[in-house]
C-alpha cells in the first residue's frame, strides 16, 4: 500500500476579502473530490484572504498510479484561473 501525499501553495488573485477566498476555495475543492478520487482539506494560512495551502492524499496500490493521480489535481489547479500554483510537493510514504 502506498499514500500519496501532495502540499500544494496557492495565490488567489479575485479574492477580495476571506469570504471571496472561502467561496473560491470551496469550488475549487468541491470540483476536486467530484473528478479525482483524493481526500482534499485546506491545512494553513487560514486567515490570509489571497493564499491558501492545501494537502490532499491518494492510497493506492501502486506508486506509480498515485503519483499520476496526485499530479493531475495538480494540473487541474494550474489550469484554474482563479488560482496560481506558487508551490508544490508531492510526497509517498
Amino acid at each position: 500500500m502506498v499514500i500519496g501525499l501532495c502540499i500544494i501553495e496557492l495565490l488567489i488573485g479575485d479574492a477580495g476579502c476571506l469570504k471571496d477566498k472561502r467561496r473560491i476555495m470551496k469550488s475549487m475543492m468541491d470540483r476536486v473530490k467530484a473528478h479525482h478520487n483524493v481526500s482534499i482539506a485546506e491545512i494553513d494560512q487560514h486567515d490570509l484572504w489571497q493564499r491558501s495551502t492545501i494537502a490532499f492524499t491518494c492510497i493506492s496500490n501502486e506508486r506509480k498510479h498515485a503519483f499520476q493521480v496526485l499530479n493531475s489535481v495538480v494540473k487541474f489547479f494550474e489550469k484554474q484561473g482563479e488560482s496560481q500554483v506558487l508551490d508544490y510537493r508531492i510526497e509517498m510514504i
